[in-house]
């Protein structure tokens, strides 16, 4: 699988990393995540993606690839409370959270602890930052990151505190491209494009099928109605998603979650596939400029 180099990281990502949310939140068996991780290690992915309130996530990581930990890079995030007696954000749940995550994931630290989608007034406030900064001095993380979209991903890249962004970039969410893109490649932040398939909310005609903002991009994707989606086949339409966020420049990984061994296999086999010509990539980038509306903003 193709390799990048995360930013001022230099560690060398797989350009598709796995997204724990799904076989948290769904509580996916752990023979299914044994599988699901194992083959996607042999097959070259290096970067597994998880957070503190992605339900049994982190622990079902841990219990399954802990004992492979030198053939990948691990970042999770922290933020909210999710069980803890204090408040989201505090300082005290913060650092708590933070050895809560390495003892479920069986390790000694992170690759990356990002910030879970802090508010603009969090960040500004700074002890939040202060927390994660503290574990990367401690050893408990190598680098700190932020997950973060619209005004908070801005702040994220121009504040000079953080090693990487994670943020919403997919053809039905596209400012980051313009908004905080360009300045992180100059900052060489690692960037992680977070729901760069958007939620593959093109492949059901009944909105009710989808949730939460995945019903925000199927709204989007309706009126953008890219010609490319209406014809051809199921398997070259994930192809040319994928390789849009792929495409964008200063993007280092992709992030998609699945508890289907066999979707892994699909999503690999797009993000190896053929990347868009100039042309295609113009095309999409060119019907977002003309039919996005100003609210069509970062989903966080």
């Amino acid at each position: 699988m193709e390799k990048r180099v995360f930013g001022r990281t230099g560690l060398e990502v797989s350009v598709l990393g796995f997204g724990g949310a799904e076989i948290g939140y769904e509580r996916a068996e752990q023979a299914t995540v044994d599988r699901l991780l194992g083959t996607a290690l042999d097959a070259g992915l290096n970067v597994i993606d998880t957070a503190e309130c992605y339900a049994i996530s982190e622990e079902s990581i841990g219990k399954s690839v802990a004992g492979r930990r030198s053939e990948y890079h691990l970042f999770t995030k922290c933020g909210h409370a999710s069980g803890f007696d204090l408040p989201d954000w505090h300082p005290d749940m913060l650092r708590r959270s933070i050895d809560r995550s390495l003892q479920r994931l069986d390790t000694d630290y992170v690759d990356v602890i990002n910030l879970h989608s802090p508010p603009i007034d969090i960040l500004r406030q700074g002890d939040a930052i202060a927390v994660v900064e503290e574990a990367r001095a401690a050893g408990k993380a190598r680098w700190i990151g932020c997950s973060a979209d619209d005004v908070e991903a801005a702040y994220v890249v121009e504040c000079g505190a953080f090693d990487v962004i994670q943020t919403s970039l997919s053809i039905a969410d596209q400012q980051a491209i313009t908004l905080t893109l360009p300045k992180a490649r100059a900052a060489n932040m690692g960037v992680i494009a977070k729901r760069p398939i958007a939620n593959a909310a093109w492949t059901t005609s009944n909105r009710n099928e989808v949730g939460g903002y995945s019903q925000i991009y199927w709204d989007r994707l309706r009126e953008l109605d890219y010609d490319f989606l209406i014809t051809g086949e199921a398997v070259d339409h994930l192809r040319q998603v994928l390789q849009f966020t792929l495409g964008q420049a200063g993007v280092h990984v992709a992030i998609v979650g699945t508890k289907n061994p066999e979707r892994w296999q699909m999503n690999a086999a797009a993000a190896a596939s053929t990347p868009l010509s100039p042309a295609e990539m113009a095309a999409i980038r060119d019907r977002w400029i003309a039919v996005a509306a100003e609210d069509w903003v970062g989903q966080r």
